[in-house]
């Protein structure tokens, strides 16, 4: 039987602390996240192959990608704009020593880590309307540096 797990309860959590070292608590939720995109980093294939070949192409690592802005959507309403503000005034007032992390928190008992990163969060705009729906928004995230699986906050 494969195992599988539930997306009930994952929570979208930042906090700022020292630029060299996670913080392992004090995260504070960012409430209405509906959708968290795939992330991860595609690594940019160099290639470099000789002219001496004449069969395949060789090719080394170059740089990672995130592929730009992480897009939260979130259920657009008084105390998510204001948790976002929060957010965004949290980073635009941090020392220069300091980085915001991000963590996304899989559910109690299902024996996954969270998911941290460094990120500028940014200002929100209008996330339009459609008739007979939810108001919806994206809360964007700049990715600043790598990924990680770690123990969850406390």
């Amino acid at each position: 039987m494969a195992t599988a797990y539930s997306t009930a309860g994952i929570l979208v959590k930042y906090c700022v602390g020292a630029a060299a070292t996670r913080p392992t608590s004090s995260y504070t939720e960012i409430p209405g996240v509906k959708t968290i995109p795939a992330l991860g980093t595609d690594v940019n294939a160099l290639q470099c192959t000789p002219l001496s070949e004449i069969f395949a192409h060789h090719y080394v690592n170059g740089l990672r990608d995130s592929g730009g802005a992480l897009g939260l959507t979130v259920n657009d309403y008084g105390a998510m704009r204001d948790a976002w503000a929060s957010c965004v005034s949290a980073y635009e007032n941090m020392a220069s020593t300091s980085a915001m992390y991000w963590e996304f928190t899989a559910p109690n008992g299902s024996g996954m880590d969270s998911f941290f990163f460094k990120g500028k969060p940014v200002e929100l705009g209008y996330g339009g309307a459609d008739v007979d729906s939810v108001l919806e928004n994206t809360c964007n995230i700049m990715p600043e540096g790598g990924f990680t699986f770690a123990s969850a906050s406390t």
